[in-house]
């Protein structure tokens, strides 16, 4: 079977990262999220990989030398300056996938599924269309489904308003197809699968869900993003990871990559992940954060709940509070302190307090 990977997505929710790289390699435990769906669908028998991209995506996965995992690749490439939806970067991609069943996995979703078990309920009730359907605290985010016992699915609403009923379930953004879904699909514009095509086939009675349980996020916003990478942490019980040099502690959970220094006296953690080559000097305390590779962290300096994008350098006594989000390059001079949900756009320089939420551009 094939698979198909929806990455021509802007990410606009995770700027200002997301500025300087897909969604799709956003590190999480310091792996980008695409190894992590690349290496469940190579355990799962796909044969082939098909990813649906924009041009930014496509400069960024040409830098980025990705495992194929022992599957073939192929690419699918939007319209520049033209998304096309779920619907339409599907349709774009017909010519690799008409031949027979395949299956979609939305780039930015970290799901521990068995892929093969929602393939396999698609091929006995010869489906259209199977959606993978989970669980979540807060279902108006997400396209919400209700079933009927035969797994049949009755009822779907996009991103409703309010709760449908304590039974419903949102769509995971994973599906496996069959070729007669091009046909329900306008070429040439963007189309929404989830907000046009899925409500006929409720109609047509070929839509079914298959529910699972376990691990699953998407990285859609900041939050997420620091979530799924805290509970991995925690399912892993990792202290640390890679080269870690220097005279520092870790205060697990956490996890530093390759090259990376930590200086005498300075905690990493709990809930902490350090990238490649981050060098964090005496006395610092990091927790609840993620730290991309490359950053520079001066003596003294407290980051808590926070994500520091790569290459950015953070002064000697430096105070990051929770939600602020520095961009790849930005610099916070020494002793600036940073109120709750600062963000600091890329190669930014601040060298003053920010006693305030908002965007430094």
């Amino acid at each position: 079977m094939k698979a198909l990977i929806l990455a021509g997505g802007f990410a606009t929710r995770l700027r200002p990262l997301s500025c300087t790289r897909p969604k799709i390699l956003f590190p999480v435990l310091n792996k980008p999220i695409v190894e992590w769906i690349m290496e469940r669908l190579s355990k799962n028998d796909i044969e082939e990989v098909i990813f649906a991209i924009n041009n930014q995506t496509a400069c960024h996965l040409k830098q980025v030398k990705i495992p194929n995992y022992g599957m073939k690749i192929a690419y699918s490439y939007d319209p520049p300056k033209k998304p096309l939806g779920t619907g339409g970067a599907i349709k774009r991609a017909e010519k690799f996938l008409s031949d027979s069943d395949f299956l979609v996995v939305n780039g930015d979703i970290f799901a521990d599924i068995d892929y093969s078990k929602i393939i396999e309920m698609h091929m006995e009730k010869r489906a259209v269309a199977t959606i993978a359907l989970h669980k979540a605290k807060d279902p108006s985010r997400y396209g919400v489904a209700e079933l009927a016992e035969n797994g049949r699915v009755e009822f779907f609403v996009e991103k409703p308003s309010t709760w449908h009923s304590s039974s419903s379930l949102i769509n995971a953004g994973i599906y496996v197809l069959n070729p007669k879904i091009f046909s329900y699909i306008p070429r040439g514009r963007k189309v929404s699968l989830e907000r046009e095509i899925f409500p006929i086939l409720v109609k047509e009675r070929t839509l079914y869900g298959h529910p699972f349980e376990g691990l699953w996020t998407d990285i859609g916003k900041i939050d997420d993003y620091l979530e799924v990478n805290k509970v991995l942490l925690e399912m892993f019980h990792k202290k640390t990871e890679g080269t870690f040099k220097g005279e520092g502690k870790t205060a697990p959970p956490a996890v530093c990559g390759d090259d990376t220094f930590v200086g005498r006296e300075s905690v990493v953690g709990p809930y902490a992940v350090l990238g490649r080559k981050v060098r964090v000097g005496t006395n610092v305390q990091i927790r609840n954060s993620v730290i991309f590779d490359g950053v520079s962290i001066g003596d003294s300096s407290v980051i808590s709940g926070a994500v520091i994008g790569e290459n950015a350098v953070i002064g000697k006594g430096v105070r990051i509070n929770e939600n602020c989000v520095i961009g790849d390059y930005a610099v916070i001079g020494d002793k600036v302190k940073l109120a709750k949900g600062v963000i600091v756009c890329p190669a930014k320089e601040i060298f003053e307090d920010i006693t305030t939420p908002k965007c430094i551009f």
